[in-house]
């Protein structure tokens, strides 16, 4: 078939179907327009999902009317400057709404309407009604300066679109979706959603910086988030990350509430969450996601954001760079987090409690409840400490000034404290043990409420966490393979893994090159035992593929510790001793992340004396 040159129209609408995706990618665009030039007020209004009318009105600097012509033709543009040379530099885009392609599309699908006036200037409008442009004509404007850009009947032109949208009520959570996003990365900027006619956002705009957009993150996500959420603001190679993330008790049960945004867009990149799910991969189970809304500023030589049509994924050019910098500035405010919990776990049980107005105990009825008293304190006078409580525990020990233990292990206070001078442990975050429940809860008094601990999934973390020092401080221990074995790779995926053999080597596998598409492997780590060495291999090679980290390896390290210290660690039903259980809430104030298992759920519920006297009509 000859070779034909398409007519302009069918050039647009194939741009349309690129750009324009559906109502919240018409939206995106036009939100983003009005954030590059410079509005602080934008209000948002949609009806029938978006597909019968969009309205975007701003308060930005407008468009004289010579502007506005140009404003819907192609690869028209007011957002790259030609040097002397009249070339551009695609590499340095410095806004949102770069691509001269959105409102030229959207008109060739829609009816398009645009009403702007510049400052100091009349307004006018132009109409673009399925690729038919309309001559510029005066208007009027209700404002000194700014821009109403109106959306009917998208995709008319393209009948055949219409039956790919979704309903109406999807549409509309998606736009939500959209302008929250959007909402979230420019805290300075007042936005107004209305849907069908009906105000469902109003967020007025906040002072720029951390305390402003800790605020604007509260009002989409909720106060639950605003208590749980970490500061997140570190710098590495002129990059920034910033933000704050959730505390691994706040998880989610999918990724939802993730959001990640470069150099001010919002991105969907899976360099980006492969990094926030390894950060958080000692302290959350695989099927909990944690909540987070990270920022990354970085020059734009060094990320290509025009490798997807609707601007949506990213490509960097050291993604490693930028990969360790969200792992470390992560995991450097989880560790200063320390045993801190979330909020929600409390305001959890408080929900589970049930009121009772009558009498609810009988003397005759046999009574499930057993409590182990920590003895020494006032109200136990009289109780025996059971003799299983005599044995020892690795890895705890306290010294106070009534109890001496020599129990080796963890030190329930540093050296230089002698039992002299020890605080008084009611003082404590976590308080002083009063009592062991069931054999698997210890309940501890503070000045000001109580705190619940579950004594397994507590000692389970500590142990854990040790077991991690020692692999920081000492090389991991090999274990050589008695027939050193060959894995089959494509000669692309064996290079990859033989070029970072000696990154391995630290981590304990040993591989070399062995020929055209195939690596061998002579010793692996003696933490992972008799191992799949040629599934563990091809994973690796995955990883390193999408994200140039052995990941795998590292996950299956951590989930080897992980299951080391659940079996090393004290157990459900065992019967703790008064120094015992003190010693255990000494050693999660001093350890970080002891908030929360390896699985993520809590180790421990504080109850503030305000939420006891709540429940019990008090107050």
């Amino acid at each position: 078939m000859p070779i034909r040159r398409l007519p302009p129209e069918t050039v647009n609408r194939i741009a349309a179907g690129e750009v324009v995706e559906r109502p919240s990618s018409a939206i995106k665009e036009l939100v983003e327009n009005a954030l590059d030039a410079g509005a602080t007020r934008i209000e948002v209004q949609a009806d029938g999902g978006g597909l019968s009318r969009i309205l975007i009105a701003d308060d930005g600097h407008g468009m004289a009317p010579d502007q506005l012509a140009l404003a819907v033709e192609r690869h028209a543009t007011s957002k790259l400057e030609p040097d002397d040379a009249g070339d551009v530099d695609l590499l340095r885009i410095h806004t949102l709404g770069f691509r001269g392609e959105a409102l030229p599309s959207i008109g060739s699908v829609a009816r398009l309407t645009i009403t702007s006036r510049a400052p100091g200037g009349d307004a006018h409008q132009i109409t673009v009604e399925g690729g038919d442009h309309r001559p510029v004509a005066p208007s009027g404007f209700p404002g000194p300066h700014g821009a109403r850009v109106e959306v009917r009947d998208l995709f008319y032109a393209t009948p055949a679109r219409l039956k790919f949208m979704k309903s109406e009520r999807s549409e509309a959570m998606a736009i939500s979706e959209e302008i929250k996003r959007q909402a979230m990365a420019h805290e300075s900027v007042a936005f107004t959603l209305d849907l069908d006619g009906k105000t469902t956002l109003r967020l007025p705009a906040e002072h720029p910086g951390d305390e402003g957009r800790l605020k604007r993150l509260a009002a989409l996500l909720g106060r639950d988030f605003e208590a749980n959420a970490l500061l997140i603001d570190q710098q590495r190679e002129g990059i920034r990350l910033s933000g704050y993330a959730g505390l691994p008790t706040y998880s989610r049960g999918n990724g939802a509430h993730q959001y990640l945004f470069v150099n001010g867009r919002p991105v969907r990149d899976r360099l980006l969450q492969g990094a926030l799910r390894g950060a958080y991969a000692d302290f959350l189970a695989r099927d909990r996601h944690p909540a987070a809304v990270l920022f990354l500023d970085i020059d734009p030589l060094f990320v290509d954001v025009n490798v997807h049509p609707a601007k949506a994924e990213v490509r960097f050019r050291d993604p490693a760079l930028v990969r360790g910098l969200i792992v470390g500035a992560l995991r450097h405010a989880l560790h200063a987090a320390g045993h801190r919990a979330s909020t929600t776990v409390a305001d959890n049980v408080l929900a589970g409690f049930t009121a009772h107005s009558g009498p609810a105990f009988s003397p005759s009825a046999p009574q499930a409840q057993s409590f182990a008293p920590a003895g020494g304190y006032s109200g136990w006078v009289g109780w025996e400490r059971p003799a299983a409580a005599n044995q020892d525990i690795p890895g705890l020990g306290e010294r106070t000034a009534r109890v001496e233990t020599t129990v080796p292990g963890f030190a329930a206070w540093p050296e230089h404290v002698s039992p002299a001078n020890v605080p008084d442990p009611i003082d404590q975050p976590l308080g002083a043990a009063r009592a062991q429940v069931h054999g698997t809860y210890i309940v501890a008094q503070t000045r000001d409420g109580i705190v619940v601990v579950d004594q397994h999934a507590a000692h389970e973390r500590l142990v854990y966490e040790r077991m991690k020092t020692q692999m920081a401080t000492g090389s991991v221990t090999r274990q050589a393979l008695l027939t050193p074995e060959v894995v089959e790779l494509d000669p692309a995926e064996a290079d990859r893994v033989a070029a970072r053999a000696e990154e391995l080597a630290e981590l304990g596998l040993i591989v070399e090159p062995f020929g055209g598409g195939a690596v061998l492997v002579r010793e692996t780590p003696a933490l992972l035992g008799d191992t799949d060495v040629q599934g563990l291999i091809r994973d690796i090679a995955d990883d390193l593929a999408e994200h140039g980290a052995a990941l795998a390896l590292s996950e299956r390290l951590a989930e080897v510790c992980g299951t080391m210290a659940c079996h090393g660690s004290v157990r459900a039903g065992r019967v703790l001793s008064a120094p015992e259980m003190n010693a255990l809430l000494r050693q999660m104030e001093a350890t970080p992340h002891s908030g929360q298992c390896n699985h993520g759920r809590p180790t421990y519920v504080e109850l503030k004396l305000n939420d006891l006297e709540r429940l019990f009509g008090r107050r």
